[in-house]
C-alpha cells in the first residue's frame, strides 16, 4: 500500500494555495457583500430561463414525477438499497445525462432544471439524489465538460449519459481536506505511455456500483514529469481494483458508498484529465455549480416539510383548536414556510446565475451549500417536534397500526449528511472566509505572513494603508441609510436597506479583526465563520427580496404571497444577523479553546466515570477519523494564511 506523504506546513499550504482559484473575471455579488458593496444589479431583476427552456424543463420535469410516482421510497429504506428498476427506469428517462451536452447524447438542461430535477427526486428518497449528483455533479461528466479532451469527451460521456454510472475518489482513511498528505500514487510507465495506481480510497459514493471512476493520486515529480495531485477516468472493472466494503450509515441507506482499494491499476495515460497537477484545481471548480446539489436536495425536503407540518398542525386538535393555532407551534410552522422560500430562492438565484455565466459564483455556491444544509436541519427538527411521538416513530411502525407513514424521523438522519458531505459547515466556512479576506491579505501582504519580520511587516502596512485609505470612506455611508432607498421592492425595501448597512458594517468589522489580530486572524476560527455566517444571511436576504418581487411583476397575486414569506424570513434572519454581529466581539471563544485543550490533555477524566463504552476499542480506524479532523481543521487555516502573490 502507498505510504501516506510527509509534508511540512509550508507544502500543505502550498498545494491548498495553487488549487484554489485566485483571479476574478467576472462579478460577484457575495464578494462584494463581504467588502461591504451592494450591488443589487448584479441580480435584480431576478435571473431567468428563456421561455423555451423553461417549456422544456417542465415537460422533463412532468415525465419525472410520473415515473417518480411509481418508485416507493420505503423500498429503498427498507432493503438500504435502490432497486435495479428503478435505476433503469431513471436511465431510460436521461437522468443520467441531464447535464450532459446533447451531442454527446446527454440532455443539456440548464443548471436549475438539473436542480429541480435533484429537487424532486430527493423527496421519494434522497438515496436517489446522491446516486444521480454524485454521477453528474462529481463524477466523470462534470470533469471532463470542465478539462477534459475533445477525445476523452466522444470516449466517456456517451456512456455517462446512457447510464454508466460514474464514482469520485478523493477521500482517504487518513486524508479528508489535507490532500497534500495523499497516499494513493500513479507512477508513469512504459515510458509515459500508463500510469499504475495505488492507494485506498474511503467514502467513495456510488463507487460499490460504479462503471466509471475518477481517481485523484499524486505522480511522482521525475524527469519528464511536473507531478502532483492529478485526476484519472478509470475504467472500474480494472485489474487490481477491489470494493473492499459497503458502508452503512446512519441515514441515505441507499446509498453506494464503500472503500475502494488499487493495486498497480494500470490507466492509459491519455486518461489524464488535464494536466499533471491539475487534479485538485479540476475538483475545486467542478465543485463551484456542483456544490448546488445539496441546496437542492434541501430545499426540496424543506418543502415537503412544510407540507407534512401544515397538514399535521390543522389535523391534530388539542386543548380545543388545531396545534397550528398555538402560539408554540406557529412559530414553527412560520419558520418552515419562511426558511422553505429562502431556500428556494437561494437554490433559484445561483442556478440561474449559474446558466447565465455572467458572475462567479464561487463563493454564492459554497454559501448555498453551507447555508441551506444548516438551515434544512433546523426544519428537520422542528417538524420532527410539530409531529412529536409521531415524528420520533420511524414510518414502517407507523404504518403497521394503521396511521400515515411519513418518515420524518428517517428525514432528520438523511439530512445530517449534508453538513458533511462535500465540505463539513466547519471547513466550508474557513474556505469561504479565505475568499471573503482576500483583497486583505492581499492588500496586507507580509501583515499576513506568521513568518515576515519586522521589517517586511513595516514596509507591508505601508502597502497596506493606500488600500485602506481609499476603501474604509466607502462604508461610512451607503444606500441603507437613506429612507427612499429600494423603493420599488416596497414593504421589503427596509430589509435591502438593512442588507446594505450590514454589509458595510461587515466589512468594517472584518477590518478590525485584520487590524487586531494581523497574521493571527487565521487562528481566530469562530470570528471567521460568524463573518461567513452573517454573509450567508445577507445573500439568503437578497436572493428572497428580489425573487418575491420578480414573482409580483409576473403574478401580482402569488407575489403578494411571496412577498409575506420574503417578509417574515427577513425579519427572523435579521434576528440572526444581530446575535451573529453581537457575537463577533462578546463570545466565549477564548474559554472555549482553553477547555477543549484541557479537556485534550484528560483533565477532566473523572467526568467520563459511570459509563459504559461498548465500541470495540481504539483502532486505526478511529486513529484516521481523529487525525482527518485535525488535518481538515490544519488546511483550512492554511488557505487563511497565505496572500496571493
Amino acid at each position: 500500500m502507498a505510504q501516506q506523504a510527509q509534508v511540512s506546513e509550508e507544502q500543505a499550504r502550498a498545494v491548498a494555495e495553487e488549487s484554489r482559484e485566485s483571479g476574478w473575471d467576472k462579478p460577484s455579488l457575495a464578494k462584494e457583500l463581504f467588502l461591504g458593496r451592494f450591488p443589487l444589479e448584479l441580480v435584480h431583476p431576478f435571473p431567468k430561463p428563456s421561455d423555451e427552456e423553461a417549456a422544456r424543463t417542465e415537460k422533463f420535469l412532468a415525465r419525472l414525477r410520473q415515473f417518480l410516482d411509481t418508485v416507493d421510497g420505503s423500498v429503498i429504506e427498507r432493503d438500504a438499497q435502490i432497486p435495479d428498476e428503478c435505476v433503469k427506469g431513471l436511465a431510460d428517462l436521461g437522468c443520467f445525462g441531464m447535464k450532459i451536452p446533447s451531442e454527446y447524447g446527454g440532455l443539456n438542461m440548464s443548471q436549475v432544471a438539473y436542480n429541480r430535477a435533484l429537487q424532486m427526486v430527493s423527496t421519494v428518497h434522497p438515496s436517489l439524489g446522491a446516486l444521480l449528483s454524485a454521477h453528474q455533479s462529481i463524477g466523470v461528466p462534470e470533469p471532463l465538460k470542465l478539462a477534459g479532451t475533445e477525445e476523452q469527451k466522444r470516449k466517456f460521456l456517451p456512456r455517462c449519459a446512457a447510464g454508466a454510472i460514474s464514482a469520485f475518489l478523493l477521500t482517504e482513511p487518513d486524508v479528508g481536506s489535507d490532500p497534500a498528505r495523499m497516499a494513493s500514487t500513479a507512477t508513469p510507465v512504459d515510458d509515459g505511455q500508463a500510469y499504475e495506481l495505488d492507494g485506498v480510497k474511503l467514502w467513495t459514493t456510488n463507487g460499490v456500483v460504479a462503471d466509471l471512476l475518477v481517481v485523484m493520486a499524486a505522480v511522482p515529480k521525475s524527469g519528464g514529469h511536473r507531478g502532483g495531485i492529478s485526476a484519472f477516468v478509470v475504467e472500474a472493472d480494472s485489474p487490481g481494483i477491489t470494493v473492499e466494503r459497503r458502508n452503512k450509515f446512519m441515514g441515505l441507506r441507499g446509498i453506494e458508498n464503500g472503500v475502494t482499494r488499487l493495486h498497480r491499476v494500470r490507466v492509459p495515460a491519455e486518461n489524464l484529465i488535464g494536466r499533471e497537477g491539475a487534479g485538485l484545481k479540476i475538483a475545486l471548480t467542478t465543485l463551484n455549480a456542483g456544490r448546488l446539489a445539496i441546496p437542492a436536495i434541501a430545499a426540496g425536503t424543506a418543502k415537503w416539510s412544510l407540507k407534512i407540518g401544515r397538514e399535521w398542525s390543522c389535523e391534530r386538535v388539542q386543548w380545543g383548536k388545531p396545534i397550528g393555532e398555538h402560539a408554540a407551534v406557529a412559530s414553527k410552522l412560520s419558520f418552515i414556510a419562511a426558511t422553505s422560500y429562502a431556500l428556494e430562492s437561494v437554490l433559484e438565484l445561483s442556478g440561474q446565475m449559474a446558466d447565465e455565466g455572467r458572475n462567479d459564483i464561487r463563493i454564492e455556491a459554497a454559501l448555498a451549500k453551507l447555508w441551506s444544509s444548516e438551515m434544512a436541519c433546523v426544519i428537520g427538527d422542528e417538524l420532527l417536534q410539530i409531529r412529536g411521538g409521531r415524528g420520533y416513530e420511524t414510518a414502517e411502525s407507523l404504518a403497521a397500526r394503521g396511521e400515515r407513514a411519513v418518515p420524518v424521523e428517517q428525514v432528520v438522519r438523511d439530512l445530517r449528511i449534508n453538513r458533511i458531505f462535500e465540505g463539513s459547515s466547519e471547513i466550508m466556512r474557513l474556505l469561504i472566509a479565505r475568499e471573503a479576506v482576500d483583497a486583505h491579505l492581499t492588500a496586507a501582504g507580509d501583515l499576513a505572513n506568521p513568518k515576515a519580520d519586522v521589517r517586511q511587516k513595516a514596509k507591508a502596512a505601508v502597502g497596506a494603508s493606500g488600500f485602506y485609505a481609499k476603501w474604509l470612506p466607502q462604508l461610512v455611508f451607503g444606500e441603507g441609510q437613506r429612507p427612499g432607498a429600494y423603493r420599488e421592492f416596497g414593504e421589503l425595501a427596509k430589509h435591502l436597506r438593512f442588507v446594505e448597512r450590514s454589509a458595510r458594517k461587515l466589512a468594517r468589522n472584518t477590518f478590525y479583526g485584520m487590524a487586531r489580530w494581523q497574521a493571527a486572524l487565521e487562528q481566530k476560527q469562530g470570528f471567521l465563520g460568524r463573518v461567513v455566517d452573517i454573509g450567508a444571511e445577507l445573500f439568503a436576504m437578497s436572493a428572497s427580496c428580489v425573487r418575491a418581487e420578480a414573482q409580483r411583476v409576473a403574478d401580482r397575486a402569488q407575489g403578494e404571497q411571496a412577498y409575506e414569506l420574503a417578509d417574515a424570513f427577513c425579519e427572523q434572519a435579521t434576528l440572526r444577523v444581530e446575535a451573529l454581529f453581537n457575537a463577533l466581539w462578546d463570545n466565549t471563544d477564548s474559554t472555549d479553546i482553553a477547555l477543549a485543550r484541557k479537556v485534550l490533555q484528560g483533565r477532566y477524566t473523572w467526568l467520563e466515570n459511570g459509563i459504559v463504552d461498548q465500541s470495540e476499542g481504539t483502532g486505526p480506524w478511529i486513529a484516521h477519523w481523529e487525525t482527518g479532523a485535525s488535518t481538515e481543521s490544519n488546511l483550512a487555516r492554511r488557505f487563511l494564511t497565505a496572500a496571493d502573490s
